[in-house]
């Protein structure tokens, strides 16, 4: 059992001083979670480190001894120091941007075989030591309802080491003006193309932990974020119809070197389908965008039925976040989630078994912790363990979960898979999913070939709506773009579409994968989960791939 100190997420309006000299601006728009604690900061500040390393690891050193001075067997210290910069634009005028600091350190104890957790904005040898002891007392407090004891398996001793997101260009250098510029000129190219309405945004996020334990890990880390992402709009004045375009954007583990593409990161797609892998053309999107949206006001509207569906990495990762990242999560699986957001249908008796169809045997997923440029890449965990990848999939069975160090026993794991994490440093840590990925098609084989192979499907580019049920199991996902598939060829745009299918179902309907010089990523920036309730971000990886006779619905008609 945990207990925490009080915690939320909570939204916040804009700072918008100091804009009025580069643009009108216009009301409050699309908001975002911020950590606990977080106030408006210059940039200046945000760009200034407030301590050293040797200051972090005596400030920690102060907790730990004072954890374990009042009955601690087992303490961590976390010291987290959380930037955030957004910004917001619509058409011509910049509408919100905010720079954000949150600074504080959570400690987490076990005494009595029972967990306790406390947090303080103290960022002081006394003030952490307080906190620490407050946090013994709640586990000495809670071990009176203890049924049994916090097992944690072991993790090595790391001594004082050190992990930085491998980025070129750290985004909260590069003048907002440079930002905001580009924003306006992708919104301005949307309009000039067609668009009626277009909202853009930046989002860039700096996570600077210090984690220390008692059992002898000194873990410094730097973490950057970037998202960049828009939403274009057109409508046919004669109808009222309007129809709406999402960023082909993936949300990344990189710095701003991700909006400064060069032409070998784009892949050209089927029809005017433009991809992108590591580096982002947030402009050439943006205007490609708003002459698709005329064409998706006046193409066919799908006939529901059966077809071969082939998805692209920026759709299949959402579908891989819900029907695998969510259910194999093994708190959910244990009803740990229930209250919130569900259970699993791949319960501990269906992995026992060792012989459950989670796929056919062409469909291996796995959970990575260390893929680069991937939003959920660290080199150590929120308790100390250092990252890895594992299976989850293997052959179609299912062969795994994810599991922290107070979980891996009960699935007969000897060690953590290193999938621990809190949203700021007043958060408890818990499982959070990592990176779940599907592995490539061995053979070369490309999305043309995949296409030529199709008698009667549809291509779907990107996310959509989407709904899938407390277990995870019965689903439905729509996509931003569609096309018809005839014969092996693209035979035009359609609309109103979504594939309706169950979790085993679907996966068992694989047919094709391509090979991995068509794997990218999508990715969740704020996936939520917990109560009080914390985001995390991570990715999944995948190659285009085909799923044979799945039902798709016309979401325009009615029955």
């Amino acid at each position: 059992m945990v207990i925490c100190a009080e915690q939320f997420f909570f939204m916040k309006k804009i700072n918008r001083r100091n804009f009025n000299k580069l643009a009108a601006l216009g009301v409050g728009g699309l908001v975002a979670p911020l950590p606990y604690g977080s106030k408006a900061v210059p940039v200046e500040a945000m760009l200034a480190s407030p301590l050293e390393v040797a200051a972090k690891k005596a400030l920690a050193d102060a907790g730990l001894n004072a954890a374990t001075k009042v009955g601690a067997t087992y303490a961590d210290v976390r010291i987290g120091r959380y930037l955030n910069q957004f910004l917001f634009s619509r058409e011509d005028k910049v509408q919100n941007v905010e720079n954000t600091e949150s600074f504080g350190c959570g400690i987490r104890v076990i005494a009595n075989g029972t967990w306790g957790f406390a947090a303080t904005n103290d960022v002081s040898e006394d003030g952490i030591a307080k906190a620490a002891q407050q946090a013994v007392a709640i586990a000495k407090a809670n071990s009176r309802i203890q049924k049994e004891a916090v097992q944690m398996v072991p993790v090595k001793a790391h001594g004082e080491v050190s992990w930085k997101t491998p980025i070129e260009i750290n985004a909260f250098e590069v003048p907002i003006e440079e930002k905001i510029d580009l924003m306006l000129t992708a919104n301005a190219k949307a309009m000039d193309a067609g668009a009626s309405f277009i909202n853009t945004n930046l989002f860039f996020v700096n996570e600077q932990k210090y984690f220390a334990s008692t059992e002898g890990s000194y873990i410094d880390q730097d973490i950057h974020r970037t998202w960049p992402t828009f939403s274009v709009s057109g409508t046919d004045k004669e109808t009222g119809m309007f129809k709406s375009r999402q960023a082909l954007s993936a949300p990344v583990g990189m710095g701003y070197e991700y909006l400064k593409p060069k032409d070998s990161e784009k892949i050209a797609g089927p029809d005017d389908v433009v991809l992108y892998r590591h580096a982002y053309d947030i402009v050439e999107d943006a205007e490609l965008a708003a002459k698709q949206v005329q064409r998706m006001l006046s193409c066919e509207s799908v006939e529901a039925g059966k077809y071969d569906l082939v998805l692209e990495p920026n759709h299949l990762g959402l579908t891989i976040h819900e029907s695998v990242g969510h259910p194999l999560e093994l708190d959910r699986v244990l009803g740990y989630e229930a209250n919130y957001a569900g259970t699993s249908f791949a319960t501990i008796d269906k992995w026992k078994s060792g012989n459950f169809e989670y796929g056919n045997d062409k469909v291996n997923l796995y959970a990575d912790k260390t893929l680069k440029h991937s939003l959920g890449a660290v080199g150590y965990d929120d308790e100390g363990v250092k990252t890895k990848r594992w299976d989850l999939v293997k052959d179609g069975i299912l062969v795994n979960y994810q599991a922290i160090r107070d979980q891996a026993s009960m699935i007969n794991e000897t060690e953590s898979h290193g999938c621990c994490y809190g949203d700021s440093w007043s958060s408890v840590q818990f499982q959070r999913m990592p990176n779940v990925n599907l592995e490539p098609g061995k053979e070369k084989y490309s999305v043309q070939d995949m296409i030529r192979d199709v008698d009667k499907g549809i291509y779907i580019v990107g996310r959509g709506s989407y709904s899938i049920d407390q277990q995870r199991y019965n689903f439905q996902f729509g996509g931003t773009l569609f096309y018809k598939i005839e014969n092996g060829k693209i035979a035009g745009m359609l609309k109103d579409v979504a594939y309706q299918s169950n979790t085993q179902e679907f996966w068992n309907s694989c047919e094709a994968i391509c090979d991995a010089s068509d794997q990218r990523t999508w990715g969740s920036f704020f996936d939520g989960k917990g109560q009080p309730g914390q985001v995390s971000a991570v990715s999944h990886a995948s190659s285009t791939t085909r799923f044979n006779n799945v039902n798709v619905i016309n979401t325009a008609r009615k029955i």
